[in-house]
């Protein structure tokens, strides 16, 4: 494939998003004091690029442009307005499965190069994960048939690693207007959401921010909280969404964030829909995590960094029936589901999955 046919049309990249990548601008200034302690300690020195040089089992030639097929041309970005629903959404509740210095996207096939992270769903997510070895696979997921890797930065509290336990929120969700136009991810789609070089500016204006850091009553932190109310009840709390705008293209670019993009404003209205450049609406992601920690928070941090530099990975290894059946009921049928497809305040419209989490 020759390079020109490769090249993203030069909108996709304004210059915001060029500082967000390649993390252009990070330098402390005087209305950003926090700014020069946002890099990664020498300990968890790993992904500090965001570029893909690397050959992988899903990338053989290493240029990081991994095409979809078939690719998904000639959509037109839905700009109709469905009855309303309030909701139009599931869950896939996750757990933590294990921790490495692994980032399969980012460094695909180099063990050992990352900062830390914190993985949940499929139980085989490494270095050298591809598209075939996580398809499948055994997850932590209530679905067993959603074989998905999904990661971030881990937790510290000092030295101690601090890790979410129990089942982790992760919202699929609509993020369009027209929550009847969104398709499942494609097989091996793959992205990631934010930068771990971003500035507290960058982060509480990033598209997926949505509350920051919580705890307690106090919201819309940009770093962790210096302290959280030391309770039973209380924990740490982040909400970051990701982008659901696809080009049809590609399943990944090496930048691993062009491919994807957030929904825009439909001019004249309040309506959300897919950009031009990104006509194909799949499923808003939604991290909703949750870590066990209170009290004095001062010695808590990111492997990545401050606070605001939390990011986060997916990549798709659903089972493709199981995940139409999940989009088409509850996103495209506008239900609020839990992790089986069942929306309590609409009994009528029974379940996707079995008391297995299974598809019949």
């Amino acid at each position: 494939m020759r390079w020109r046919s490769k090249q993203l049309p030069a909108l996709l990249l304004g210059s915001a998003l060029v500082a967000s990548v390649l993390g252009i601008g990070t330098m402390a200034t005087a209305a950003d004091p926090g700014a020069a302690q946002a890099a990664p300690s020498a300990a968890h020195a790993g992904h500090m690029s965001a570029e893909s040089t690397q050959a992988s089992g899903d990338d053989a030639d290493g240029d990081g442009y991994i095409p979809a097929v078939p690719q998904v041309t000639g959509v037109t970005p839905s700009s109709a307005t469905p009855p309303p629903r309030y909701f139009h959404e599931f869950q896939a509740n996750c757990s933590v499965t294990h921790t490495a210095p692994d980032d399969p996207i980012v460094y695909p096939g180099q063990a050992g190069r990352s900062h830390d992270h914190t993985f949940m769903g499929n139980t085989s997510t490494n270095a050298a994960s591809t598209t075939a070895s996580l398809y499948g696979g055994s997850t932590t997921c209530k679905a067993p048939a959603d074989a998905s890797a999904y990661w971030m930065p881990s937790l510290y509290k000092g030295d101690q690693k601090i890790l979410p336990v129990g089942p982790q929120v992760i919202y699929y969700k609509t993020g369009v207007t027209d929550y009847t136009s969104v398709r499942p991810f494609p097989k091996g789609l793959r992205f990631v959401v934010g930068n771990p070089l971003q500035t507290a500016q960058q982060f509480r204006a990033h598209k997926g921010f949505v509350e920051g850091w919580e705890c307690g009553d106090s919201f819309f932190n940009v770093d962790i909280p210096a302290s959280c109310p030391n309770r039973p009840d209380v924990q740490l709390n982040l909400r970051m969404q990701a982008p659901s705008c696809w080009n049809g293209l590609y399943l990944d670019t090496p930048d691993h964030q062009s491919h994807m993009a957030y929904p825009v404003v439909k001019p004249g209205t309040n309506d959300n829909m897919c950009p031009a450049s990104h006509p194909v609406a799949l499923p808003m992601i939604e991290f909703k995590m949750a870590w066990p920690v209170n009290g004095d928070m001062s010695q808590v941090h990111l492997a990545s960094g401050r606070g605001y530099s939390f990011h986060y990975d997916f990549f798709n290894a659903w089972e493709e029936r199981t995940l139409r059946a999940m989009v088409d009921h509850c996103i495209v049928g506008g239900l609020q589901c839990d992790p089986r497809g069942y929306d309590q305040s609409h009994p009528e419209q029974g379940a996707v999955l079995n008391a297995e989490y299974r598809l019949p």
